[in-house]
This record gives structure tokens, sequence and C-alpha cells, in this order.
């Protein structure tokens, strides 16, 4: 799939009612089938898949290499992931046959400004995200119409109501896997042959990076070990500050 421009400006009440009518429409189709009708029909080659390459993300990762192994995947590369996490994203390229990764990740200039000593999560973890993962998350997007998720309502009580397709300002944000339950994927991974993540059976099961990321306990949500302790509960890329950093961001060759 070829990298298009940066889009045009885009009215974002229209997009709004065309997330909310693909959601009437489709919605409720097979997750298999909202990709392919992503993909081949509704954006071509006008759309990406997010992943995180974490406890889960093989089944989104797998339909789509049956769909268009071609498909752009974008993996925020913070340089705080676990190493098995690096590993298991090399893995997956590989099994599935991916042919278009692309890791991005935060503009050098903004570490030597903001953290030259890599422990900015340590003082400040909503700016740690932003110049690590919603930035770069800005970027990488920016040229697309749409893009794809694995995000699911089971994950976290802030995501019970996820809808399949949403808004995302002028763009479309698509959650095919949003209804699956932790069982759907565990009888998916294992009809498939997917090979889990190496940090799950340690009791990881949602994995971000390193610093901000421990096991969960019986009985918590899946996504309580992301900032336990704090407030924090979304890094900020399925936040409204994406938003606003798409609207404003100045997209060069030199940035990608």
């Amino acid at each position: 799939m070829a990298l298009s421009a940066a889009l045009p400006d885009i009215d974002e009440k229209s997009v709004a009612d065309e997330a909310r009518a693909l959601e009437a429409r489709y919605g409720e189709l097979d997750s298999r089938l909202i990709i392919e009708l992503a993909i081949d029909h509704l954006f071509n080659e006008e759309i990406a898949v997010v992943s995180s390459f974490g406890a889960e993300s093989a089944v989104l990762l797998h339909l789509i290499s049956e769909v268009d192994h071609t498909t752009p995947v974008i993996f925020l590369d913070t340089g705080k992931h676990f190493s098995a996490t690096l590993a298991h994203r090399d893995r997956l390229i590989e099994e599935l046959g991916l042919t278009d990764v692309r890791n991005i990740q935060p503009l050098q200039s903004s570490l030597k400004r903001e953290d030259p000593f890599g422990a900015l999560s340590m003082t400040d973890k909503d700016r740690c995200c932003y110049i690590r993962k919603v930035e770069p998350m800005a970027r990488a997007v920016a040229p697309y119409r749409a893009w794809m998720t694995g995000r699911k309502q089971f994950q976290a009580s802030t995501r019970a109501a996820l809808p399949v397709f949403e808004a995302v300002g002028s763009r479309i944000r698509i959650n095919p896997l949003a209804r699956w339950q932790s069982s759907d994927l565990t009888a998916y991974m294992a009809a498939h042959g997917l090979p889990a993540h190496p940090l799950v059976e340690k009791g990881y099961r949602s994995i971000g990076c390193m610093p901000c990321t421990r096991p969960v306990e019986d009985g918590e949500d899946q996504r309580a070990g992301r900032w336990a302790g704090t407030d924090k509960t979304e890094c900020g890329i399925h936040l409204t500050g994406l938003t606003d950093t798409l609207t404003n961001i100045s997209l060069t060759e030199s940035n990608l």
C-alpha cells in the first residue's frame, strides 16, 4: 500500500456522522468481514492497523494477514518496551508474513529536550506518553483516512461502551474486536496456533512500556497493571489529545 500525503481538511461533523452510520450498518458483522470491508471497500489504500504487539495482538494481526498481509502495521517503538515484546513482534512478523510493519519512534529532538536521561516516566507520565506515543502516533496515522486497533470492551470499565466504528477528528478508528471476550481470544489463538506473548504466563495481561507495567492480580481489570497506583488509565493515543495533535501536526518526510 502506498503512503499518501497528509489528508486535506475534512469536516469533522461529517466524519462523526459517517462513523455512526458505519456502526449502525456494519458494527454487528463478523470481525473478519469488518476487516475485509474496511480494507477492500471502504478505505482501500488509506487504512492502517496500529498494534502494540502485546498480550492479545496476535489475533487481530492474524485476521489482518489473512485479508491482506501488505496492510501497513504501525508499531510505536517508544524505546521503553520489554525485550520480550520486541522479540514477540519479530516472531509475529515472520510467522504471519506481514510485509509492511513500520516502527515509529519519538522525535530525537523531543527526547533530547524533555527526557535526556530517559526517566521522564518517573516524574511526568502524561508527558512521557505524549512524546513517546501520542505525537509519534499522530505522525504515523496522519496520511490515512482510517486505522484499526485491537481494543475490546471487556478490557476495562472505561472501554465498556466501545463501538466498532468511531470518529477521531477527521478520521475513522475501527475496533474490529470490540465485542470479543477473553474466552474468544483464547479459543482463536488455540485454533490457529498463534504464539502467546512471553510475559502472559507471568501474569501480564496488558503490556505497555516496561517502567509503567506490572502483572495483574486475580479479579483486577485486564489493564490494572498499567500505570498502577495512579489515576492514569490510557496513554493518550485513544483520547482527545490525539485529535488535537493530528489537527496541528506538521507532517514532513523527515518525521516518518
